[in-house]
């Protein structure tokens, strides 16, 4: 176990847009900063981060938390794990009691698989470097690729000897079990028989985003024909090949940096292109790009450069699947090689400042890209010609942005010699047979704040019983947020928010179980003497409640800092009118509570006999005086 010591130090020390930073990128809005949510596939930013209060917010998943918990959700890791990397990051000592060997084996199976894949690079890379086989198969297949031993070093590449069970072997001798090396991909068992996965191979590690090996890929350098050229790791509870990219690990900060991406095939591109000083690359390891790999791509960039082996027939190939990128929202460029290149050799061949250079003059936009190339397949064949019409409009339609999607109408007019109308109408076709049903999806109900008060016919249709859980919320909000401050009052003194809330509520029963358990902690702490606020509660609080606390710690919206200095206007901020915020939120709460009273009366009148009818009628004419009497108090509170 790791000391509380340890874990106060990391939490103190984690500075959370620095920690989120590393995963996401961040835009400052007003005193935080907001992103793309990295959990889901939005258009528009939901993801918040406060650094004032240290933590973030997703409003698109509903996730939310400190920094552990952010490296926790993006990554997958258990709360330990989460820990140990952030300690690493910071330079904090990790103390731990020490462990016995029933105390190890209990570990939970996801570091266990963390630490025998982590042993097996070792075991890989030790291979390539000390053993003699690893030197003189391994270790000269890769400086005969022209890669440094620096760059050998710095992507981990290894070397898998010959023999049968020479990891099962060495991993056994540690006290590792078959099971564990199975599920972690690295063993194969068949009828009673164990042995390793990869033998006779170079071993390209496959690193998670926080740069712990999660799989590997490997080579054959001999040439049997029974043996497939690549083998990679099955899929594991680590390894799921489509939500990860190779390299990204490497490449995620240059990414960030140079705002672009650029896309090769394989494991020797990526490291022979870091080679020639291009790092914002990744590969798809050969494998069709997928939605969470794109997904990857956006948390830091949304420009992507696709750079293409010199193969036209791999290329009209592989193209076809750039749909998915745009799509995704992504800006999409490419670049061809010529015929016969790769990115490995042509670097190589090319060196740093002309291959950076023949990139930068050889991109161009995917859409154009596209055009030219199935123009000169389809040049003097009518029907390969409309057929490429359509598979061009087919990719332009999958652009969010309708301004330009009109852009590339114009241009691939102009390119294909086909009148713009014609374009306009087969592109309408297809965005009207792609529009979603009506009815598929709803929004959640979800009302505003001032809601008109007078008319109950405005609630119908409306399930009061939401719209009373609002009003608790906001409430509750308030009380999360300041409950610490004190509260300036005009006829009488200043007072504590907790005890002017408490006050409020006492004759409410609070609906939603979270706040009830929320403001019961507060009206416990407050007898024991202390006076608590969210920050106590993301402590202290259970899981759910901590959700809770950071949802309602985020602001999503802010007022320009430029507002009152261009229209002279100044505007009350939240904790200036506490009194007010606090005392409205209350009274509206209480009126939506009496017009569900009303409702409840007036259901019980409509079965009530001869003998009850006065008595139910006295009722509603109470709670009525009541509505109308909160109703007048709100309209004056507002208008103030």
């Amino acid at each position: 176990m790791i000391s509380p010591v340890t874990i106060e130090e990391v939490k103190n020390k984690a500075d959370i847009v620095e920690v989120v930073g590393d995963f996401v990128t961040l835009k400052r809005s007003g005193s935080s900063y907001k992103a793309l949510s990295p959990f889901t596939n939005e258009k528009t930013p939901s993801f918040y981060v406060v650094p004032s209060k240290g933590i973030f917010k997703d409003f698109s998943s509903g996730k939310g938390g400190d920094a552990i918990t952010f490296i926790r959700e993006i990554d997958g890791l258990s709360y330990i794990e989460a820990i140990k990397f952030l300690a690493q990051k910071y330079g904090i000592e990790i103390i731990e009691e020490e462990q016995s060997d029933e105390a190890i084996e209990a570990q939970n199976k996801r570091e266990s698989l963390f630490i025998v894949l982590g042993f097996a690079r070792d075991f890989f890379v030790d291979t390539l470097w000390n053993h003699e086989e690893g030197k003189s198969i391994g270790l000269s297949y890769f400086k005969e690729r022209g890669f440094t031993e620096d760059s050998i070093k710095d992507f981990e590449l290894g070397y898998s000897m010959e023999a049968w069970d020479g990891l099962l072997k060495a991993a056994e001798q540690k006290g590792y079990s078959k099971e564990l090396l199975e599920e972690a991909g690295l063993i194969i068992s068949k009828e009673d028989k164990s042995y390793d996965r990869f033998r006779n191979r170079v071993i390209f590690p496959i690193h998670n985003l926080t740069g712990k090996v999660i799989a590997f890929g490997a080579r054959i350098l001999t040439k049997e024909k029974k043996q497939p050229k690549y083998l990679n790791s099955p899929e594991t509870e680590l390894y799921n090949k489509s939500k990860i990219l190779y390299g990204i690990f490497f490449a995620k900060k240059e990414i960030r940096k140079k705002d672009n991406c650029f896309l090769v095939e394989g494991y020797t591109d990526v490291i022979s292109m870091h080679q020639t000083g291009i790092h914002n690359v990744v590969s798809s390891s050969g494998t069709a790009l997928t939605e969470d790999q794109i997904k990857l791509i956006r948390r830091y960039t949304e420009n992507v450069t696709i750079i293409f082996d010199g193969d036209q027939a791999g290329i009209k190939a592989s193209i076809r699947g750039i749909d998915m990128l745009l799509a995704g929202g992504l800006n999409v460029k490419a670049v061809a090689l010529p015929d016969g290149e790769d990115p490995d050799s042509y670097a190589r061949q090319l060196g740093t400042s002309a291959f950076t250079h023949f990139i930068e003059e050889e991109s161009q936009d995917i859409i154009q890209f596209k055009t030219r190339l199935f123009m000169e397949e389809a040049q003097g064949d009518p029907v390969k010609k409309a057929a490429m019409i359509k598979d061009i409009v087919v990719s332009i339609t999958k652009i969010d942005d309708p301004v330009k999607r009109t852009v590339y109408i114009k241009e691939c007019s102009y390119l294909m010699g086909i009148d713009e109308a014609v374009l306009v109408a087969e592109q309408n076709k297809i965005l009207l047979s792609e529009r979603k049903k009506p009815g598929q999806e709803t929004r959640p109900f979800e009302p505003l704040v001032d809601m008109p008060l007078e008319e109950d016919d405005k609630l119908e249709g409306i399930d009061i019983l939401k719209v009373i859980e609002f009003q608790e919320k906001e409430s509750i909000r308030v009380l999360v947020n300041y409950g610490k401050n004190t509260i300036k009052g005009q006829e009488v003194e200043d007072e504590s928010l907790i005890k002017y809330f408490l006050a409020e509520v006492e004759e409410i029963k609070f609906t939603n179980p979270i706040y009830y358990e929320i403001l019961e902690i507060f009206k416990e702490r407050l007898k024991a003497g202390e006076i608590i606020d969210g920050d106590y509660l993301l402590q202290h609080g259970s899981e759910q409640i901590k959700k809770t606390v950071v949802e309602f710690m985020t602001n999503k919206y802010e007022l320009s800092e430029n507002w009152e200095k261009k229209y002279k206007i100044h505007i009350p901020k939240e904790n200036e009118i506490l009194r007010d915020v606090t005392y409205t939120n209350i009274l509206r709460l209480k009126f939506r509570i009496i017009q569900h009273l009303i409702h409840e009366e007036s259901q019980k009148l409509k079965e009530a006999s001869d003998s009850d009818l006065d008595h139910y009628l006295d009722e509603i004419s109470e709670l009525k005086k009541i509505e109308m009497d909160i109703a007048k108090i709100l309209g004056n509170v507002t208008a103030r």
